[in-house]
C-alpha cells in the first residue's frame, strides 16, 4: 500500500502576514541599529576634532590677550578689552508692586512665565519660584534698554574670553589685583552652567543635556550636534545664537551661597541688582 503523506495542521495565513511582518521589522531595526552605530562612530571623531579645536582658539584668544596687555604695559598704558557679546542676568526679585511694562520685559527676556491663573487650574499646572533663574542674552541697544528698565528686578554682567575688567586706572589696577583670587574665568562659568544646570527644549519639552544626541536633535539643522558646539555658539555669539539661546531652558539656579546683600540697592551702592560686570563669574559660581 502507498504510504499515505503526513499533513500538519494548517496555519491561517493571519499568522503567517504577522511573522513575515515581525522578520521585515527586525530585519529593518537591526539596519537602522547598524546605520546608527556608524553614524554615532563617526560623530564621536567629528565631536573629539571640534572639541580640540576649540580648546586651542581658546588657549590661543588667552595668549593674544597676555600678550596685549604686556605690550601695552611696556609701553606706559593700558589694555582696554573690547566690549563684550554676550550677557547673563539672574532674577533676584518678585512681581509685587511691579508695573505691567516691567512684567512683558520679564516675560519677553524668558524669566516669567505669563499664564493666566484660570488657564492653569484647567491644565493642572503648578509654576515653581522663578526667582534665581538666568538665561543668555545678545548685547545690543534694545537689549540694554529693556535691562535699563528691569534694572531693580534683576542683576546682570558680561560673559566673554577676558577673566579681567578694563583697567582705567592705576588704582583700578590695584583693586583688581588683590580681587583676583575671587574672579572666575567666563569661560568656566559658561561651561559649569551648561554642564551641570543645563536643559534642552524638545517637542516643548524640558531634557536633560545627558547626551549629545540630544543636541542634535534639537540644533543639528545649525550644524550644532554637541554640547561643546553649543557652548563656543553662545560664548562667541556666533550667527545661530538665536536658535541655541532659544533651545535652552532658563537655567534655574539655586540661591547664593551667603545670600544677597541688599536685593533693593545697586550693585554700586553696596546692593545686588543691576549690572555688576564681570563680576557677575562669582554670583555665577556661588548660585550654579
Amino acid at each position: 500500500m502507498a504510504e499515505v503523506a503526513k499533513v500538519g495542521p494548517a496555519v491561517p495565513e493571519s499568522v503567517l502576514k504577522k511573522q513575515k511582518r515581525n522578520e521585515e521589522w527586525a530585519l529593518a531595526k537591526m539596519q537602522e541599529a547598524e546605520a546608527l552605530k556608524k553614524k554615532n562612530a563617526a560623530n564621536r571623531k567629528l565631536i573629539f576634532n571640534r572639541a580640540k579645536k576649540y580648546s586651542e582658539e581658546y588657549e590661543a584668544q588667552q595668549k593674544e590677550l597676555i600678550q596685549l596687555k604686556r605690550e601695552a604695559r611696556l609701553k606706559g598704558g593700558f589694555y582696554v578689552n573690547p566690549e563684550a557679546k554676550m550677557l547673563f542676568i539672574i532674577r533676584i526679585r518678585g512681581i509685587n508692586a511691579m508695573d505691567p511694562k516691567s512684567k512683558k520685559i520679564l516675560q519677553l527676556l524668558r524669566l516669567r512665565q505669563a499664564l493666566s491663573y484660570v488657564f492653569m487650574y484647567v491644565c493642572g499646572i503648578v509654576l515653581v519660584n522663578q526667582i534665581f533663574n538666568g538665561v543668555f542674552l545678545k548685547v545690543n541697544k534694545a537689549t540694554l534698554n529693556m535691562l535699563h528698565r528691569v534694572e531693580p528686578y534683576v542683576t546682570y554682567g558680561y560673559l566673554s574670553f577676558q577673566t579681567s575688567s578694563r583697567f582705567v586706572s592705576v588704582i583700578y589696577l590695584i583693586i583688581v589685583k588683590y580681587l583676583y583670587f575671587f574672579r572666575y574665568p567666563n569661560l568656566k562659568s559658561v561651561k559649569e552652567l551648561i554642564y551641570k544646570r543645563g536643559y534642552g527644549k524638545l517637542n516643548k519639552q524640558r531634557i536633560p543635556l545627558t547626551d549629545n544626541s540630544i543636541v542634535e536633535q534639537g540644533l543639528g539643522k545649525h550644524g550644532i550636534i554637541c554640547v561643546e558646539d553649543l557652548i563656543h555658539e553662545i560664548l562667541t555669539a556666533g550667527p545661530h545664537f538665536k536658535e541655541a539661546n532659544n533651545f535652552l531652558w532658563p537655567f534655574k539656579l539655586k540661591a547664593p551661597l551667603g545670600g544677597l546683600k541688599k536685593k533693593r540697592n545697586h550693585y554700586v551702592e553696596g546692593g545686588d541688582a543691576g549690572n555688576r560686570e564681570d563680576f557677575i563669574n562669582e554670583l555665577i559660581r556661588r548660585m550654579n
